[in-house]
């Protein structure tokens, strides 16, 4: 049996004003199977009948009018007598309603959808029926709807309860319309909502930078973050979020972010200054979020490193100029101080950023390498860690704490340039350490240990030979030349008392070797004198130098300086630092003549037989020689061999290379042990090319070939 268009229509019909009145909460009993099927089973025939009886494209057809028939009669009526938060209400009802309804009506004609829509290519019916809802509803209310929404958040922004239930079910509307596309939330809401958003902050921003702290304004800022993202969660889209802090980060850090940073009392220098950790680190976590907002911050950070450091250079110059030594040793110990104090900030407060470790080296660099009082920084720092490691030190500390102090001298060693300079500083006090016996621990020292099985079989040499009669105690250390750093060995005229154990040591050491030879360092050795005076006799400890010209009194009264120094066979400069020693310091063994502070080649001097002191046993200090010129002469030496190496390697690998390339890459592979001058690298190239390792091009002086 055929069913007709109208009388078919009439049946489905009355199942839609069923709905429309379950949907409109009006008294009507629910949908029976009964119901159901037969609408669904009246579709199914309407649509399966034989043309022309086929009504299928007639059904789609009125669907989608007795839809938009539903919200012109009902729907919109009730939307434009409604404003605010009740049309907002009244909305989230009528497209929560919309949605059932379509929902229901794509089960009656579930088989229009699932066979004449998917012939044809028409949009389905569910899409059908929201689409009616956007053409007639939300193009005609969005405006509307927007701004009210835009006003409830400024509410909420101000502290005021909203609805949040509410703006998440309208702006899900924004989000489901676009049916799967967010260009009409985008478009349609947070285009607006976003450009609301930085105008409240502007001016919220604009009053703060006035009235707050930089720490106040930074706390409010925080919270306004947090607030905002709080806001996504609640109620907005997740892809508002990173859209929404840009807009918020922007007005309230990148619009005032370096006022903010130098606000006077409590900018970034004030915090650095007063050191407001919290601060620093909250000051990190904001401005980290904005393009480029670290790069001011770790500036200023560098600015107020090297202010503090360079500070401690001028107080230890200052000490120095009055004299205090132990400033240096003090200025040391400071900086390491400065430096694990913003270590701790670059890894605590700014969370280890390069820009920090970048900002806190260069700084670093800028006063490290200053130095001080006319010793550079390699020098002191050597120095520091000899006073550490040499026993007696004025540093009382435990192995543990050695350790960790050098560990500490190490990473400020990163920042100087002349790490060739420390190295050679370092050996020669490494040395004299081991060699006075003044190491805290050289039982690793190889060298030292034969040197003591060495003095153990000389003992028992003299033990086992009568003849062999040094006449006095004799300890002698031998060492490999190649080991140790160069001394002076000058041919010091030893006195009668002491050739006779020199001759018994090389007698003893030629039945050990035949092949080496020993030369003498007079210059290092100590001698124990018995000093008979007046008052009392008392035992001398003195260099071997000071020995050899107190013991030339035994056989005169009175010597003149000349005589002395030729007796000596020493240099002036030896002869009036050891004299000086013995007649003008604290302790005068020697009588000078004229009585002055200073020694001069026409003085005269004699044994103070009433020289008399509380103690019965006096080291009598010779100030040692300043190795300062010698190291920085043997640095420069090991530098020209450096330079002439690394350009004959970059050479025999480039074959050709143009000047300022070679210089550049000579500066890159020295850089870590130095800092090579531009000006000697131009001088080692032209004593290599005289030596046939370069040579200049003929057409251009700036081009250079390697001669294999």
């Amino acid at each position: 049996m055929e069913i007709e268009l109208e009388q078919g229509w009439e049946i489905v019909l009355r199942g839609f004003n069923k709905l429309k009145n379950i949907v409109e909460g009006l008294p009507e009993p629910q949908f029976t199977s009964e119901d159901y099927m037969k609408l669904y089973t009246t579709v199914y025939t309407m649509c399966t009948q034989k043309p022309p009886h086929d009504y299928s494209q007639q059904l789609y057809d009125r669907y989608r009018e007795s839809i938009e028939d539903y919200i012109t009669s009902t729907v919109l009526p009730s939307l434009r007598e409604k404003h605010d938060e009740f049309m907002l209400r009244e909305l989230v009802k009528r497209w929560t309603n919309h949605k059932v309804m379509v929902r229901w009506l794509s089960r009656f004609f579930h088989y229009l959808d699932r066979y004449f829509i998917a012939r044809r290519s028409l949009s389905p019916l569910n899409e059908v029926g929201l689409t009616c809802f956007r053409n007639l509803v939300y193009l005609e209310l969005n405006g509307k709807v927007r701004d009210a929404v835009i006003s409830l958040i400024d509410q909420e922004r101000e502290g005021e309860q909203i609805d949040r239930a509410l703006l998440k079910n309208i702006l899900d509307i924004f989000v489901e319309i676009g049916m799967g596309q967010m260009d009409y939330y985008e478009n349609d809401f947070e285009d607006a909502m976003l450009k609301d958003t930085a105008a409240y902050y502007s001016r919220k921003a604009s009053n703060w930078i006035q009235e707050d702290s930089c720490p106040d304004y930074m706390l409010k800022a925080e919270e306004c973050l947090k607030r905002e993202k709080e806001r996504v969660s609640h109620y907005l889209h997740s892809s508002s979020e990173p859209k929404l802090l840009e807009k918020v980060q922007n007005e309230l850090l990148s619009v005032y972010g370096n006022q903010l940073l130098e606000k006077e009392h409590s900018g970034c220098h004030a915090l650095l200054r007063d050191d407001k950790v919290n601060d620093l680190s909250r000051m990190f976590r904001l401005f980290s979020k904005i393009p480029r907002g670290l790069e001011p911050v770790s500036s200023i950070f560098k600015q107020h490193v090297t202010g503090e450091g360079t500070a401690l250079v001028k107080q230890a110059e200052d000490a120095a100029s009055n004299k205090k030594s132990v400033g240096l040793q003090v200025f040391v110990r400071k900086v390491i101080e400065l430096h694990d104090k913003y270590l701790a900030y670059v890894s605590d407060c700014f969370q280890n950023h390069t820009l920090f470790h970048k900002a806190l080296k260069e700084a670093f660099e800028i006063f490290c390498n200053k130095g001080v009082s006319g010793s550079s920084s390699a020098e002191l720092l050597a120095t520091f860690c000899d006073n550490i490691l040499k026993k007696g030190g004025s540093e009382k500390l435990s192995d543990e704490a050695i350790e960790e102090t050098l560990e500490k001298v190490v990473k400020l060693l990163a920042y100087i340039s002349d790490k060739d300079l420390f190295a050679e500083f370092y050996r020669k006090k490494l040395a004299r350490r081991l060699l006075f016996d003044k190491s805290a621990n050289d039982d690793h020292v190889t060298d030292l240990t034969l040197a003591r099985e060495n003095q153990t079989s000389f003992e028992e040499y003299l033990g086992n030979n009568a003849n062999a009669n040094p006449g006095i105690d004799l300890t002698v250390t031998v060492l490999t030349t190649g080991f140790w750093p160069s001394y002076k060995s000058f041919d010091l005229n030893l006195p009668v008392e002491m050739v006779k154990c020199v001759e018994v040591f090389r007698e003893f050491y030629q039945t050990k070797t035949k092949h080496r030879k020993i030369t003498w360092i007079y210059s290092l050795g100590t001698c124990n004198l018995i000093g008979k005076f007046e008052p009392k006799t008392m035992e001398l400890i003195v260099t071997t130098y000071q020995a050899s010209a107190l013991l030339l009194f035994n056989t005169a009264d009175r010597l003149s300086y000349s005589e002395i120094m030729a007796q000596l066979n020493l240099t002036d400069d030896d002869v009036v630092r050891l004299l000086h020693s013995l007649s003008c310091a604290k302790y005068k063994i020697l009588i000078k003549d004229p009585n002055t502070k200073t020694i001069s080649p026409t003085d005269s001097f004699e044994f103070n037989t009433k020289f008399t002191d509380k103690m019965r046993r006096i080291k009598i200090p010779l100030p040692p020689v300043d190795e300062k010129k010698k190291v920085i002469e043997d640095v420069d030496k090991d530098r020209r061999y450096a330079i002439d190496a690394s350009i004959v390697r970059i050479m025999k690998s480039r074959k050709t290379l143009c000047h300022q390339p070679l210089v550049m890459e000579c500066v890159a592979q020295l850089g870590r042990m130095f800092k090579p001058d531009i000006k000697a690298i131009k001088k080692r190239i032209e004593d290599l090319i005289s030596r046939d390792y370069l040579e200049r091009d003929k057409d251009n002086p700036n081009l250079f070939r390697y001669l294999a």
